[in-house]
C-alpha cells in the first residue's frame, strides 16, 4: 500500500463529506420553498442527497468492475446508519420517534430489505430487479410528499377558522400538541424545553429559506464533490483489497461502508442537537430506502450487479435483521434512548469483528459466532421482545381508561344537601 493509496483515500473522504454537507444545505433550501415537513425533508430530500455519496461510489464501482464493493457499499452503509450513526446520534441526544416513522416508514424500509433480499437470491441484481426498486421508491416519495401537503393544508385550514387562538377548537388543538410533544421530550429523557433550539433549527438549520438560485448552485457544486469523491474512494478502496489480500466485498462493508455514512451522521447529530429529532431518524431512515431503491435500483439499471453468494447468505439478511430491529426500538417509549444507542453502537462493532475475521479466516472466527449466535443475539431478541411487548400493554391500558364512562356527579351531594332542610 503505497503513500498514494492513503491520500488518495484521505482526499476521497474529505471530498464525500464536503460534498454531502454542501448538497445537504442545497437540497434543504430547495425543499423549504416547498413547504415541506422537517420530518419528510429527512426523509425525502436530506436521505436522498446523504445517499449520493453511496450511490456515486456504487455506480463508479459497479462499471470499473468491482460489484462486491457496490453491494458492499449499500449494504454495509445500511447497517452502519442503523447501528452505528443511529447509535451514536442517540448516545449524543436521545431520538423522537413519531407514530408516522413506527407505523410507515420503518416497515416500508423493513419492505425494501426483503425486496432487497429477494431478488439478490439468484446471484445477480438485473436491469428488471432494479427498475422494480426504483418504481418502489418513486411510488413512495410521491405518497410521502403528497400526504404531507394535504396533512400541511389541512392543519393550516383548521387554524385559519380559529387565528386569534381563542377558540375551543383551535386551543384545545394546540394544547394537545403541545402536550405530545412534552411527552415525547420526557420519553426520549430530555428537557422539554429544547423547544427553543428546534426552533432556530427551523430559522437556521436544514429547513431554513435560501434563495433558489444559490441553492441550486450548492446542489450542482455538491454532486460535482460527490463525484470525484467516489472516484478516488474507488481506486483506493480496490488498492486496499489487494495490498490486504481482501475482498472487494469485504472493503464496501466496512471502510467504504462507513465513509459514505459520514453525511448522514453529521446530518443526524446536528440535527439532533439542536432539535429536529424526527429529522435525525427520518434521515437515516428515508437514507435506507434509497440506498436500496436508488442506489442498488438506478446502479442496476446502467450495468447488472453481481452479488456474492456470501453477501446473499449473511449480509443482506444482517441487513434485514438490523431493520427489524430498529421497529421495536423506536416503538419502546416512541424514542431511541442513550441505552438504545449503546446497545446498536455495540452490535456494530460486532458486526465488524465477524466480517474482518471472517475475511481473515482467522481461529477465533467459530467460537466469537457460537457466542453471537447462541447467547447475544436470542438475548437480545426476547429482550426487545418483552420490550414491546409490554409497550402494547401499556397502549392498551391507556385505551381502555379513556374508553371508560365518566361516573355522573350528583348535585345534592357535591353542595352537601343530600336532606331536607
Amino acid at each position: 500500500m503505497s503513500a498514494l493509496t492513503v491520500l488518495a483515500l484521505a482526499v476521497g473522504f474529505v471530498l464525500l463529506i464536503g460534498g454531502g454537507e454542501v448538497l445537504v444545505r442545497g437540497a434543504g433550501g430547495l425543499a423549504a420553498t416547498l413547504g415541506i415537513s422537517p420530518l419528510v425533508v429527512g426523509l425525502t430530500v436530506v436521505a436522498f442527497a446523504t445517499s449520493a455519496p453511496e450511490f456515486a461510489v456504487s455506480v463508479d464501482a459497479a462499471l470499473s468492475g468491482y460489484p462486491g464493493l457496490a453491494v458492499g457499499n449499500v449494504v454495509g452503509s445500511n447497517i452502519a446508519n442503523i447501528l452505528l450513526i443511529l447509535g451514536l446520534t442517540a448516545i449524543v441526544a436521545p431520538l423522537v420517534a413519531t407514530s408516522r416513522i413506527v407505523r410507515v416508514d420503518i416497515p416500508i424500509m423493513v419492505l425494501f430489505s426483503v425486496v432487497a433480499l429477494l431478488v439478490a437470491l439468484d446471484g445477480t441484481i438485473s436491469f428488471l430487479d432494479g427498475l422494480l426498486l426504483f418504481a418502489g421508491l418513486v411510488a413512495y416519495v410521491v405518497a410521502t410528499i403528497v400526504i404531507s401537503r394535504k396533512q400541511d393544508g389541512g392543519r393550516a385550514a383548521a387554524a385559519s377558522e380559529d387565528p386569534v387562538g381563542d377558540g375551543a377548537g383551535g386551543g384545545a388543538a394546540r394544547d394537545a400538541a403541545a402536550g405530545d410533544d412534552a411527552a415525547r421530550d420526557a420519553a426520549a429523557g430530555d428537557d422539554p424545553a429544547g423547544g427553543a433550539s428546534a426552533g432556530e433549527t427551523r430559522s437556521s438549520g436544514v429547513a431554513s429559506s435560501h434563495p433558489v438560485l444559490v441553492s441550486s448552485v450548492f446542489v450542482v457544486v455538491g454532486v460535482a464533490l460527490l463525484v470525484v469523491g467516489a472516484r478516488l474512494l474507488v481506486a483506493a478502496a480496490s488498492d486496499l483489497a489487494s495490498a490486504w489480500g481482501m475482498s472487494d466485498l469485504v472493503i464496501g462493508l466496512t471502510v467504504v461502508a462507513v465513509g459514505t455514512s459520514l453525511p448522514e451522521f453529521a446530518t443526524s447529530v446536528v440535527a439532533a442537537i439542536r432539535g429536529e429529532r424526527d429529522l435525525a431518524i427520518g434521515n437515516i431512515v428515508g437514507s435506507n430506502m434509497f440506498n436500496i431503491g436508488a442506489v442498488l435500483g438506478m446502479t442496476s439499471l446502467i450495468t447488472p450487479i453481481d452479488v456474492a453468494p456470501g453477501a446473499v447468505r449473511f449480509d443482506l439478511p444482517i441487513m434485514l435483521a438490523v431493520s427489524l430491529a430498529l421497529l421495536p426500538i423506536a416503538f419502546t417509549g416512541m424514542a431511541i434512548k442513550r441505552w438504545e444507542g449503546l446497545l446498536f453502537t455495540g452490535f456494530y462493532a460486532a458486526y465488524v469483528v465477524y466480517v474482518v475475521l471472517q475475511a481473515a479466516d482467522h481461529d477465533a472466527l467459530d467460537p466469537f459466532s457460537a457466542a453471537m449466535l447462541w447467547f447475544v443475539i436470542p438475548i437480545t431478541a426476547l429482550w426487545l421482545i418483552g420490550l414491546a411487548t409490554y409497550e402494547l400493554g401499556l397502549l392498551r391500558g391507556r385505551r381502555q381508561a379513556r374508553a371508560r364512562p365518566v361516573p355522573a356527579h350528583d348535585g345534592a351531594t357535591d353542595t352537601g344537601t343530600g336532606g331536607p332542610g
